[in-house]
């Protein structure tokens, strides 16, 4: 019929008319703004412009969301200072746009920059200076900074600091540290968000607040809680943490034909109890084992992958009594710095520049679905070995189980929005990655994702099972318009807060009433819930 077909261009057409004056007029409000005319058009990055193609995707890292149906923004906004910030914020609210902010660009589930509705990206990749002050041992950093960018900057003041922070360089801080932060130092020295002590955060009203004039409230909420809820973190105040002149590694690789299953069977009595200068996860992955005869099969291989801060000397005696089976020689080990370990755990080979911990660009990209679990009691060995059976009808995939315990099970749920301390033996992350994005493919290998995790249900944390907000997964529940119930909110949120949810909903319902940052896992705004009290 013709008239409905004319009906939907004519929608299409008052969309698209709505769209670009909508987008004319943020323009023009930006340009108001702005002292000069020069830096308006270096920050601001406007559909059809040189720079915008490829200013969207440079940070996208996961490439899964690269040609999503979703709508494009109808600008990127880059600043180089808090002011211009605080315009974008403000112009957004004038004219109904949503923004969405991106550090690194390694959300997940891409929330950083995907949209239903219009809005704009507040890319950070220009605010990432960071002054290290190694007499006080603190250090400011902005949030468009990488983890690698950060690292190097403290290794060049000092030989004797770091940070506990993640294992991949090229992570933003910004994300990274409002939703926990974990890595190879967090049994010693707790999460990065457990060493932050001084945040500056651009607010729904476009102030320019720290945490003295956000009050602790925010600032507890914004550690650990998803800062994209809250508002703009510009810049974060950290404690620098000590670290040896000389650390050990080792990787001991295992297959299922050479005893892997039994070794992480007893691993999970052990790893959480571990000398907290002791740090063992796991990899596992499928691999092609070569047989003695020149022909290969499909195995599962399992790497011990540690970080000891202390010397070989004094690793081994202390593996020999803790985790005996594993049969550590210190052949297997090799000592360094501790900026060279982070160099280790990246991935990069042996005798690699530092400087490529300033190279922002992802080691290994690809299309990828992940999701995550808390372990409280050891998975019996039939059930280690269904996984393994399931990783062998998978092409590429891997599970990494990070132990906690030491300083991690003595900081209380309550002293961060992170909650996942005492009791938990170890988080697990799962991964599946493919090469080709066709979406017979990707529903394909996002199918068997689900399916192993309905698999580990029995053996994961329950009432809520836990998962981990920097691993974020949609799949456990979404906010299914601009203002959801709290009801609904809370089926996903519960599962990487816990019972902090609550708390993380009347800070949001007191900083943000009209809930204007938000997105599909952002905290609800509860009118209701202003003033409420909390134990």
């Amino acid at each position: 019929m013709v008239f409905p077909t004319v009906a939907y261009l004519l929608l299409v057409s008052v969309s698209l008319a709505t769209s670009n004056s909508i987008h004319e007029d943020f323009l023009q409000c930006m340009a108001s703004r702005s002292s000069s005319e020069i830096e308006a058009s270096k920050a601001i990055h406007a559909i059809g412009s040189p720079s915008y193609s490829s200013l969207l995707q440079s940070s996208q890292q996961n490439p899964r969301w690269v040609n999503s149906t979703t709508s494009k923004p109808v600008c990127i906004i880059t600043p180089f200072f808090e002011q211009e910030i605080q315009d974008a914020v403000l112009c957004s609210k004038k004219y109904g746009l949503q923004i969405r902010v991106r550090s690194g660009g390694h959300d997940y589930e891409g929330l950083s920059y995907l949209c239903q509705t219009l809005f704009i990206i507040v890319d950070l990749v220009n605010l990432r200076s960071i002054t290290v002050d190694t007499v006080d041992e603190t250090a400011w950093v902005q949030s468009g900074a990488t983890l690698g960018e950060l690292y190097y900057s403290i290794a060049e003041k000092s030989g004797d600091h770091g940070f506990p922070a993640g294992l991949c360089p090229s992570v933003g801080v910004g994300g990274h540290f409002s939703g926990g932060g974990i890595g190879t130092l967090m049994r010693k020295y707790g999460l990065a968000s457990d060493n932050v002590i001084d945040a500056y955060l651009v607010d729904a009203k476009g102030r320019l607040l720290n945490r003295e004039s956000m009050g602790e409230d925010l600032f507890w909420a914004i550690r650990g809680g998803g800062g994209a809820s809250f508002g703009i973190i510009v810049s974060w105040k950290i404690k620098l943490v000590q670290v040896p002149p000389i650390v050990t590694v080792f990787t001991v690789d295992k297959t299922l034909q050479e005893g892997a299953s039994e070794l992480v069977h007893n691993w999970q009595y052990l790893a959480d109890k571990l000398h907290e200068d002791l740090f063992i996860r796991i990899i596992v992955q499928d691999v092609k084992d070569v047989e003695k005869d020149g022909t290969t099969r499909k195995t599962v291989k399992i790497s011990f992958n540690s970080l000891f801060l202390g010397q070989t000397n004094e690793l081994i005696p202390l593996m020999n009594k803790s985790f005996p089976e594993l049969g550590l020689q210190p052949e297997n080990c090799t000592e360094m710095s501790w900026i060279e370990s982070v160099l280790y755990f990246a991935g990069y080979p042996s005798g690699e520049s530092l400087h490529v911990l300033t190279d922002r660009t992802m080691l290994y990209k690809s299309y990828f679905k992940a999701k995550s679990d808390f372990v409280k009691e050891p998975i019996p060995e039939n059930g280690l070995e269904g996984i393994w059976e399931r990783f062998l009808e998978e092409e590429i995939v891997f599970m990494i189980m990070d132990p906690l315990g030491g300083k991690m099970g003595n900081i209380s749920e309550a002293e961060s929005p992170f909650p996942h301390r005492k009791g938990n033996l170890y988080n697990v992350q799962y991964m599946v990655k493919w090469e080709i994005n066709r979406v017979s493919a990707s529903n394909k290998h996002v199918h068997w994702m689900r399916m192993l995790y309905r698999y580990m249900k029995p053996y994961v944390s329950r009432s809520p099972r836990a998962a981990y907000i920097n691993y974020r997964d949609l799949d456990i529940g979404i906010n299914k318009n601009d203002n959801p119930s709290f009801v609904e909110a809370r089926i996903w949120g519960r599962k990487y807060f816990k019972d902090n949810f609550d708390r993380l909903v009347r800070v949001k319902s007191e900083a943000d009433p009209d809930n204007f940052f938000r997105n599909h896992q952002s905290i609800p705004s509860l009118p209701a819930w202003r003033k409420r009290k909390y134990d």
